[in-house]
C-alpha cells in the first residue's frame, strides 16, 4: 500500500513566493543592465582598467541574472504527464551554472588582481570615483531588492550573490578611488580586488556543492536521514522501516519514500497520517509510504 501527499498540493503555496522572486530578479536584471553600461562608458573614458574589468564582470552576472530570470518564470509551468515534477529542476541546474560562473569570475579577479600588482595601471581618480559610488548604489539596491528570499530559494540565492559581488567590487572600486585620490596609490586597487575575489570564491563554492548535492539527490543537510527514521519507527504500530530515502526536489520542496512494515493492516491509514505530520514537523511535506505486511526487499 502506497500513499503520498500530491506534488502539486504541496508546492501550491509555493507559487506565489517563487512568482515573486522572479519578479524581483527582474527588476535587478533591469537596473544591472543600466549600471554595466554606466561603467563600460565611464571606464572608456576615464582610461579605467578597473572599471572596465567592473564592466567585464558585470556583463557576466547580467548573463546569470538573465539565466535565473527565465528559469524562475519556465520552472512556474505545471507538471506534465512527460515532466511528472514539471519544470522545478532548473532552478537548481541554473544555480549550479551561476556558481560555476562565479567561480572563474573569482579565479579571474584573483589573475587579473596579481598582474596589476606587477604593473599598477593610472587612472582618473576622480571618474573613477564617481562612477564607482554610482554603481555602489545601485548595486546595494539590487542586494536590497533581492536579499528577501534569498535563503528559500537557490536560484535566487545565485542571483544574490552574484549581485553581492557587484556590490563588493563597487565598494573595492570607491575605496580604491578614495586611496588614489589622497595618496597617489595605484597597488590599492588590485589588493582591494584581491580580497573581494576571495570573498565571491566562498560564497561560489557553497552554492555549487550545496547544487551539486542536490542533483546527487543527496539527504539535505538540515534534515538527517536517522530523525527520519527515528520518527517513523516510533508510531505505534510500526515493526521496522527500510528502503528510506530523502532528497531535495528543488529550493523548498523535500520529498520521501521509504517502506514500513505493519503487521495489521488495518493500521495503515492511522499509520500514514501519522508519518506524514511527523515528517511535516521535520520540513518533508512530499511523503510517499509504502506499506507492507512483511519486508519485500532489502
Amino acid at each position: 500500500m502506497a500513499q503520498s501527499i500530491p506534488l502539486d498540493v504541496q508546492c501550491a503555496h509555493r507559487a506565489p513566493a517563487r512568482a515573486e522572486s522572479a519578479r524581483r530578479m527582474g527588476l535587478v536584471l533591469g537596473l544591472m543592465v543600466v549600471v554595466t553600461i554606466g561603467e563600460a562608458v565611464g571606464g572608456w573614458f576615464a582610461h579605467s582598467l578597473a572599471l572596465l574589468a567592473d564592466a567585464g564582470h558585470m556583463v557576466a552576472d547580467v548573463a546569470a541574472l538573465g539565466l535565473a530570470v527565465f528559469v524562475a518564470r519556465v520552472a512556474q509551468r505545471p507538471a506534465t504527464p512527460e515532466r511528472t515534477f514539471g519544470l522545478l529542476r532548473l532552478e537548481i541546474l541554473a544555480a549550479l551554472i551561476n556558481g560555476a560562473v562565479l567561480l572563474v569570475i573569482a579565479a579571474g579577479i584573483g589573475i587579473e588582481a596579481w598582474r596589476r600588482l606587477q604593473t599598477p595601471a593610472q587612472v582618473h581618480g576622480e571618474l573613477l570615483l564617481g562612477v564607482a559610488l554610482a554603481g555602489l548604489v545601485a548595486n546595494a539596491t539590487g542586494v536590497w531588492i533581492l536579499h528577501h528570499g534569498h535563503e528559500h530559494s537557490l536560484n535566487q540565492r545565485a542571483a544574490y550573490l552574484h549581485v553581492l559581488g557587484d556590490l563588493l567590487g563597487s565598494l573595492a572600486a570607491v575605496l580604491a578611488g578614495v586611496i588614489i585620490l589622497v595618496t597617489g596609490w595605484y597597488p590599492a586597487d588590485p589588493i582591494l580586488s584581491f580580497g573581494i575575489g576571495l570573498l565571491i570564491l566562498g560564497g561560489a563554492w557553497r552554492l555549487t556543492r550545496e547544487s551539486v548535492e542536490i542533483l546527487l539527490e543527496a539527504a539535505p543537510g538540515h534534515i538527517p536521514l536517522s530523525d527520519v527514521h527515528d520518527r517513523l519507527i516510533s508510531i505505534p504500530g510500526v515493526a521496522s522501516v527500510h528502503d528510506l530515502h530523502v532528497w531535495t526536489l528543488t529550493s523548498g520542496v523535500v520529498a520521501m519514500s521509504g517502506h514500513l512494515v505493519v503487521r495489521n493492516p488495518g493500521d495503515n491509514q492511522r499509520i500514514l497520517e501519522a508519518a506524514q505530520e511527523r515528517l511535516g514537523g521535520l520540513g518533508v511535506h512530499h511523503v510517499t509510504v509504502q506499506m507492507e505486511r512483511e519486508e519485500t526487499c532489502e
